[in-house]
């Protein structure tokens, strides 16, 4: 018995020493490897990368920027059938265990020696905790060091956190295939559902996928899927997540994949870009790409819709009018089926009209070309669809009419046709008939902005961003050419001119100094006409009038008046600028007339109205003025609240309107007159540098300014006859065609002081009874002409006022 005794002693004493020494062993690799951890306590304050969503003015999306698209869901959102399948896939155990489950442990330890010498894998037995400290804080590489860290992480984490934060975590972080971060945007890839929406079988196969999404793809490896799927449904009966029923019925459904749906997204390529580098400027790229920003842009989608039309058509129609510049490449013509595998192998350009399409000219004849598609079938081309295409010549002319096809085409052309079902006079074609089309070489922009805020309400940079991401309307830095013509008349107003005044238009020499030769600049039209009202030098673009006013006024003034309008920053003082040869952007420009328009109040154009962050929080408004009346659930009858007007007033409002109502004249009379049938308020400028190298039409209605500009990229002429007046006005009609209703047809807003006198238009004098060309002009008080006197000055400057103004009429010589 004492034996007995001793031997139980012995064996206690070697316990208690084995105790001491394993939890020994045990309190030094705890401190061992848990030296230098990450620190868990960052998981507080976690924020998972989400989606920035950037959208148009009336909600609809307009772009996504993610280095991981996720979608977060709260714990408390997401259903329990969910959270249910993942911890009987994962960790049935959850709600039970400190961090680890030794159980589990236990397991796969035993599985795994059992396996050894085998290709399998070795299994683990992570918890939900293991695994968010392994995802969010460690690395993935397989080693025991990093699964005691791990384990060490996890007593930490659920010490720290509650259950339903680290599933929250878990759910919202893991990767489940398909670009899918989080079980929300799984749902959403797989089975184009909401969680709310997926059945239990769906659920069951999302909580398949944490380990290796790849070995179950539903395409793929459909069995495997549907293997692991219900091995799943079958944990959840036996945790008593779900009942017996529940789950027979759950594995007798198909693993189906439903395609995500399009998200309706506005196509406004440049606007996107240029919002996401404002973006980008204002809160860097991490919080761009990662910190799920909602951001509410500027943009009309029906103006950005009818201005990439007009756009893309006004190039196509400019394209077409200077000739056909050849096939894009020429292919050897075999048997039919050898044709069209040829044509198969020819990349389709990027960027073309989704109705165009890639063919091969199979013969030609007398009135139409044979044609065989990409798919195989057939076709033709009429010769009434060839007659536009011209030889084209440089300097972009054109050569003879073509008589026949063969003179445009030959046998194993390869072009691009678009079908056609009438010819340009409502005839109809035959079946199968096509039109060729060319890819243009111009390019161009147009933008439409609101005048009264600055809000870019559309913007088409170019072609196709697709070919070309560069935006033609804030990054091409061009010569406006005539288009900057109303600011030095601006300046001259506010100098005391009238748009009565007589100007000279009559040679102009100017001595540049020794070696530099005469500066000699001359009208459009080569001609002198003599003493002609202010007016007229804006409407038919006289060059001879604008340097004389700009000469007499000081290029110090123009100089001024283009930087408070934004057009041009550091501008030469030299008289060619006043005639538009310093450079600018098609946005500069528009939003100086904006400014005209708006009675002369400075604004700043703008893509972003509003940002938020991923809590709603509004952390950017373009607009900062207080409105306590506008804080507002829902309107109730209230009257519309007043905001004050803080915008700095950079001209004389008189001024600015004298300058609107003369650009109306261009309109009406001028070199923009073919606008004019449209029938509503419209004022604007034709601009044309030399050689036609540019052409613009920056134009407005009372509440909306657009801007056009057309041109090479790399510049070259447009053509001998080519101008702002039949190249860019022309796609400034089409847009304000679509664009303005019956609604928009108001008149120019009159600011206070202004008197309306009844001109001839022919003369400038006061109207008389019989006259037919009748206008009304405005005058500031004082200045208006007196009845049957016209006082014709020299306009010289005068020093002791500072003043070049003139009564009546007015002169300068």
């Amino acid at each position: 018995m004492k034996r007995a005794f001793k031997i139980i002693g012995v064996l206690f004493g070697l316990a208690l020493i084995c105790a001491v020494i394993g939890a020994g062993g045990l309190f030094y690799v705890f401190y061992h490897y848990g030296r230098g951890l990450p620190d868990y306590s960052q998981l507080a304050n976690y924020e998972p990368p989400t989606v920035t969503r950037v959208h148009a003015g009336d909600g609809r999306l307009l772009a996504e920027y993610a280095t991981e698209k996720r979608v977060f869901v709260p714990i408390t959102a997401i259903p329990r059938r969910i959270t249910n399948a993942f911890l009987s896939a994962e960790d049935k155990n959850f709600y039970d265990h400190p961090g680890v489950d030794f159980v589990s442990v236990l397991r796969a330890v035993v599985t795994n020696i059992a396996n050894l010498g085998s290709d399998r894998r070795p299994v683990g037995g992570s918890t939900v905790t293991q695994q968010v400290a392994k995802n969010f804080l460690l690395s993935n590489e397989v080693a025991l060091e990093r699964k005691i860290k791990e384990a060490i992480l996890a007593f930490r984490i659920e010490h720290a956190f509650t259950k339903e934060t680290i599933l929250e975590l878990y759910l919202n972080e893991i990767y489940l295939g398909f670009g899918s971060y989080g079980v929300a945007a799984a749902a959403l890839n797989y089975f184009n559902k909401s969680l709310d929406e997926l059945t239990i079988a769906e659920a069951a196969y999302l909580a398949a996928l944490p380990k290796a999404p790849n070995n179950y793809h539903p395409v793929r490896k459909h069995a495997a899927a549907v293997e692991r799927r219900n091995w799943v449904i079958g944990r959840m009966a036996e945790d008593g997540r779900i009942t017996q029923e529940e789950a027979q019925a759950a594995r007798g459904e198909p693993l189906v994949v439903r395609e995500r749906d399009d998200t309706e997204v506005v196509e406004a390529q440049y606007f996107a870009e240029e919002t996401r580098r404002e973006l980008a400027r204002l809160y860097g790229d991490e919080s761009l790409y990662t910190g799920g920003l909602s951001v509410r842009t500027t943009l009309d989608p029906r103006l950005q819709s009818i201005a990439n039309r007009v756009l893309r058509e006004g190039l196509v129609d400019y394209d077409r009018r200077h000739g056909w510049r050849g096939p894009l490449q020429e292919i050897e013509l075999g048997e039919g089926a050898d044709a069209v595998r040829r044509l198969q192998e020819i990349e389709r350009p990027i960027g073309i009209d989704t109705a165009w399409r890639l063919a091969a000219v199979t013969a030609t004849g007398a009135k139409q070309a044979d044609i065989v598609l990409d798919d195989g079938t057939t076709g033709h081309i009429p010769m009434a669809e060839l007659t536009w295409a011209r030889k084209w010549i440089e300097d972009q002319r054109i050569g003879h009419q073509p008589k026949k096809p063969g003179d445009v085409l030959k046998a194993g052309d390869v072009i691009l046709v678009e079908a056609v079902t009438e010819d340009g006079d409502g005839k109809a074609y035959d079946t199968g008939a096509f039109g060729l089309r060319q890819i243009p070489d111009v390019n161009g922009g147009l933008v439409a902005l609101d005048p009264h805020t600055g809000r870019v309400l559309a913007m088409a940079g170019g072609f196709s961003y697709e070919r070309s991401e560069f935006n033609r309307v804030t990054q091409a830095k061009r010569q406006p050419g005539s288009a900057f013509k109303p600011f030095v008349y601006l300046a001259g107003l506010d100098s005391g001119f009238t748009p009565a005044t007589m100007i000279l238009d009559a040679p102009f020499v100017l001595d540049q100094g020794p070696g530099l030769g005469k500066w000699k600049p001359s009208n459009y039209s080569k001609e002198f006409y003599g003493p002609t009202p202010m007016r007229v030098g804006i409407e038919k673009s006289r060059n001879l009038m604008t340097v004389r006013l700009a000469q007499t006024i000081g290029m110090e003034k123009v100089v001024d008046y283009a930087r408070r309008f934004g057009i041009i920053e550091n501008m030469e003082p030299v008289l060619s600028m006043s005639l538009g040869a310093g450079e600018t952007t098609l946005m500069q420009i528009t939003t100086g007339y904006a400014m005209l328009v708006n009675g002369g109040k400075r604004i700043s154009p703008t893509l972003i109205d509003r940002v938020q962050d991923r809590h709603g929080r509004t952390i950017y408004r373009h607009d900062l003025r207080e409105c306590e009346v506008c804080r507002v659930e829902a309107w109730q009858g209230q009257a519309p609240p007043e905001l004050p007007d803080e915008r700095e007033q950079v001209a004389d409002p008189a001024s600015a309107y004298q300058i609107v109502g003369m650009l109306q004249g261009v309109v009406q009379r001028g070199t923009g007159r073919r606008i004019a049938s449209l029938g509503m308020p419209l004022g604007g400028k034709t601009g044309t540098t030399n050689d036609n190298i540019d052409t613009w039409f920056i134009g407005f209605s009372p509440d909306l300014a657009v801007g056009v500009f057309v041109g090479f990229d790399e510049p070259r002429t447009l053509g001998p006859r080519d101008t702002g007046s039949n190249v860019a006005a022309p796609l400034f009609k089409s847009f304000m065609a679509e664009a303005l209703t019956k609604e928009d047809t108001v008149p120019f807003r009159i600011p206070p002081g202004i008197r309306l006198v009844r001109l001839n238009a022919e003369n400038g004098q006061l109207a008389r009874p019989g006259d037919k060309h009748v206008f009304l002009e405005a005058f500031k008080p004082g200045t208006e002409p007196a009845p049957g006197r016209q006082v014709v000055l020299d306009g010289g400057y005068n020093p002791s006022t500072g003043s070049t103004a003139a009564s009546g009429t007015g002169g300068l010589y």
